[in-house]
């Protein structure tokens, strides 16, 4: 098939979807050389820069399909919208992978040197918002949840800086 479009299911999708990543991650490496060569990471405190992404196939109920892959940063580099300058921030965004599964969602989080008294989790109906910190040691990001959960029924517990979270 020499058409895209005509493409569906079975491997044909696959290697298309696989096409389109290596694709992005050219794109990706393009832009990190971007910000390599113009970026000082000057914070005026003495602070590490963390980032990364992590590309997903068909996850979530966004419509996103083995064709589409999702390209999601994390760490604590962010772009200033006004200066466009890079700066590293003392808050760390982590890495996250959310779980919809039959009767509950599940959300797995990697926060190295934390421990289930430093977390601190907040839910308004489809949002969740994590927060921990520990020492030096500072988390943040707001997760976007497949559906409303109730408050009353979240779990949660950290062991080995891994956050696993359960809502329904």
């Amino acid at each position: 098939m020499s058409d895209r479009s005509q493409a569906g299911g079975g491997i044909e999708g696959v290697l298309l979807g696989l096409g389109d990543l290596v694709e992005k991650l050219g794109q990706l490496a393009e832009t990190g050389e971007q910000l390599k060569r113009s970026g000082q990471f000057d914070s005026g405190q003495d602070m590490k820069a963390v980032y990364g992404f992590s590309v997903r196939f068909g996850a979530g109920g966004d419509g996103a399909t083995a064709s589409e892959p999702k390209v999601e940063p994390f760490g604590n580099v962010r772009r200033d919208e006004h200066t466009g300058v890079s700066v590293v921030q003392e808050v760390i965004e982590p890495m996250i992978d959310v779980f919809d599964e039959q009767d509950h969602i599940k959300v797995v989080a990697e926060l190295p040197g934390i421990s289930d008294a430093d977390v601190k989790l907040d839910l308004q109906e489809d949002i969740l918002l994590l927060q921990a910190e520990h020492g030096e040691k500072k988390y943040r990001k707001e997760i976007l949840l497949p559906r409303v959960c109730d408050p009353n029924k979240l779990a949660y517990s950290c062991r080995n800086g891994i956050l696993e979270v359960r809502l329904t």
